[in-house]
């Protein structure tokens, strides 16, 4: 079975374009750039030839085989292939004792890769998984369809997916001018040129399809005229190549529910536009309308409810409509009810009910029928069941205050009015009979809980957050940081002055199939971030630079790598290089990338001074401050030297107090590198006092340390 990238024995000239101009290396590999980029991690495991078991899922024509072709084509180890259509556990079988052999006699891998792998039943699946999991074989596996419903979920836990998606114009533009030029394989030998608007007809009905384009492509030139090398393509003649694409829509596969959730939440959303767009795609489909109406008056329900208690009435109106008119001039009512729906007010209130289900489900024994709510008609006379129950409809306006609930559940809330369409005018009356319903029911029978203390567990933990300041302080920057990114797992992501890994783990937590570079500034950093990177997959794992400067760590990297994400702390302190800074960090910020920033303004944070009564030792470290700090940037400098390199900066500030131990080194440090270079006019003596005076002073006690930060967020 393992013929299917066998080209050896096939005459590549006979076969068809698509066939021909399939991608032998990743160089050659058009599109998907979120699994195959530089960078990514499903291209640097080809490249190191150390894939581990994959599933590629997407539509026809997206490239999977053709992925796997370039596996095949770079890999040391063996390479296999069956389809999973044309071939069982017989085949399978074989396959194994094969790869058992080479692994035993040669010490040499096994790539399985099996194609629509969704075909197979469960038993046949089941065969596969010992092998995997042992190692006698990397499988590569390729399905139209959502690989968590229809592929074994122990498989599906032992290998990484990956999702293609439909290829853009752009994508589908480039594949083909790359069979327009290539000489080998496509038209290079030919002048193929395009009447204005041709190319992009067939880009635009392949829809995202390669092998559409390529067949479509390659028919036109073989019918259009050819005046020597010359081939001219119409527009007329791209027409004739291509015909109207079918929709990909199986009413049993996940395309289908994709497309009537779509539906449902652009009804839910209020977007009529988006109703009719999805709602066409089903029609178009085939889809049953039947089914469709269904959906629809669940969201008459659901979203719509008591908003517009009409909804459901016209939804079931026009699907009773449809059952007498039918296709094609049924189409009315589907639309009339999808716009009803989707320019309806909203309110989600029935889900009170799940709420009432869900007190029903956890209360620890059944919740008693208050008596005056029992049945009076069998035993009123021996229990005195139903006494005292109130008739409604004997008072004014059909409506008295009584209890309904059960004793435990007083007060209890299920049903939250909304404050829209006809529920807008009933909330004022619903709310008011609630209040009033509360205040006749005796309270005393239900003492309220005035105090309450928590476990010591709970209560450990809460003094253990109030007293562990710096990590407070640490983890809120760091949630601030990344709310403000929309990362997803195939980013690409630079992190500047990674320090200790801060930022770096979260972004490898997002990041799965993407990849993760940190620069540190010193060695102590490198060989503590790498303790927990050698732990790691050598591929998958965060890759750490060494650089002095960040300039040298943006500009180390490989040629051409750009970042989806930039994220770093304190890049500007090194002022006179911070432009520069800031311009090398924009050239490697890919399309629509942005970067996140985290930036103590030194000028507003806490100084040593503070901690000293007024006196003469205050009075000298203020006029060394004075001086020290007339050559830090202040806030102002950062926002205009932020603004001046990006032109699109979001700011937020951040400022906490945390509580710092100052060592004795510190402080002769500070004094030593700052202090003493600000106080030139006094004597040796005097400086050494001066130092004596600070460390018993600062190293007393806890210094309650105010820090000030702003984020920038730079696109």
């Amino acid at each position: 079975m393992g013929e299917l990238f066998d080209s050896s024995r096939i005459d590549t000239k006979s076969q068809p374009l698509a066939y021909r101009m399939r991608p032998r290396t990743l160089d050659e590999y058009i599109g998907q750039d979120h699994i195959v980029g530089p960078g990514r991690l499903l291209r640097r495991s080809i490249q190191a030839d150390q894939l581990s078991s994959v599933i590629f899922y997407g539509p026809p024509g997206t490239g999977k085989t053709t992925l796997a072709r370039v596996i095949a084509n770079t890999t040391k180890s063996h390479f296999s292939t069956i389809n999973a259509v044309l071939s069982g556990v017989k085949e399978l079988r074989e396959e194994i004792d094969a790869a058992k052999r080479r692994l035993d006699l040669y010490g040499s891998r096994t790539i399985l890769f099996v194609d629509e792998v969704h075909r197979w039943n469960k038993s046949q699946q089941d065969a596969l998984l010992p092998w995997v999991e042992n190692g006698t074989f990397i499988l590569i596996g390729a399905t139209t369809e959502n690989p968590f419903f229809e592929v074994n979920a122990a498989l599906v836990s032992r290998s990484r997916i990956f999702q293609l998606k439909p290829l853009t114009s752009d994508d589908l533009t480039k594949i083909a001018w790359q069979a327009i030029r290539d000489k080998e394989r496509g038209y290079g030998n030919l002048d193929v040129s395009f009447e204005e608007g041709a190319l992009e007809h067939l880009v635009d009905v392949a829809s995202g399809d390669a092998r559409s384009l390529l067949n479509a492509l390659e028919l036109a030139v073989v019918t259009s005229p050819h005046e020597g090398n010359a081939v001219f393509i119409t527009k007329e003649a791209a027409e004739e190549s291509i015909q109207r694409k079918a929709v990909l829509y199986d009413k049993e596969g996940d395309y289908h529910f994709d497309v009537i959730s779509a539906f449902i939440k652009s009804l839910r959303g209020s977007d009529p536009d988006a109703a009719l767009y999805w709602l066409a795609k089903m029609v178009y489909a085939g889809e049953d309308p039947r089914f469709i109406f269904r959906r629809m008056m669940i969201s008459a329900c659901e979203d719509v409810g008591l908003a517009d208690p009409n909804a459901i009435v016209v939804v079931q109106s026009d699907a009773a409509a449809f059952n007498a008119i039918g296709m094609p001039e049924g189409r009315y009512h589907l639309a009339h009810a999808a716009l009803y729906l989707a320019t309806a007010p909203k309110s989600n209130s029935e889900m009170g009910f799940f709420d009432a289900l869900k007190a029903v489900e956890e209360e620890s024994a059944a919740a008693e029928v208050p008596n005056h709510l029992r049945d009076a008609s069998r035993d009123a006379k021996g229990f005195g069941h139903g006494e005292g129950y109130m008739y409604p409809h004997a008072y004014q306006d059909h409506w008295v205050a009584q209890q309904y609930l059960p004793n435990e559940l007083q007060g209890k809330v299920f049903y939250h009015v909304g404050s829209i369409g006809y529920e807008k005018t009933i909330a004022d009356l619903v709310n008011r009979r609630r209040e009033i319903q509360l205040e006749s029911v005796d309270i005393n029978a239900f003492p309220e809980n005035l105090t309450f203390s928590p476990d010591d567990k709970a209560r450990d933990i809460w003094l253990r957050r109030t007293m562990s300041g710096r990590s407070a302080a640490l983890e809120g920057m760091r949630s601030r940081v990344f709310d403000k990114m929309d990362i997803i797992r195939s980013d690409r992501v630079l992190v500047l002055n990674a320090g200790h890994g801060l930022l770096v783990w979260e972004a490898f937590r997002h990041t799965p199939e993407g990849l993760v570079v940190a620069q540190v500034r010193s060695k102590e950093d490198l060989a503590y971030l790498n303790q927990y990177i050698s732990t790691l997959d050598s591929v998958s794992a965060p890759q750490v630079v060494l650089q002095s400067d960040c300039i040298k760590a943006v500009k180390g990297l490989d040629k051409g790598l750009l970042f989806e994400h930039i994220i770093g702390r304190n890049l500007l302190t090194d002022w006179p290089n911070s432009k520069a800074t800031l311009d090398a960090i924009k050239s490697r910020m890919a399309p629509n990338g942005d970067a996140v920033l985290c930036e103590t303004v030194v000028s507003e944070a806490s100084r040593l001074s503070e901690f000293f009564h007024m006196g003469p030792l205050q009075d000298i470290l203020l006029k060394a401050e004075k001086k020290i700090y007339a050559k830090v940037q202040s806030r102002d400098d950062l926002l205009s030297r932020l603004n001046e390199a990006f032109g699109n900066v979001e700011i937020q500030d951040y400022r906490f107090t945390e509580s710092r131990t100052a060592r004795e080194d510190d402080i002769r440090r500070w004094f030593a590198n700052s202090y003493l270079p600000a106080l030139k006019d006094i004597t040796e003596t005097e400086a050494q006092k001066i130092e004596k005076e600070m460390i018993s002073t600062l190293c007393a006690a806890p210094l309650r340390w105010n820090t000030s930060c702003i984020i920038a967020h730079l696109k």
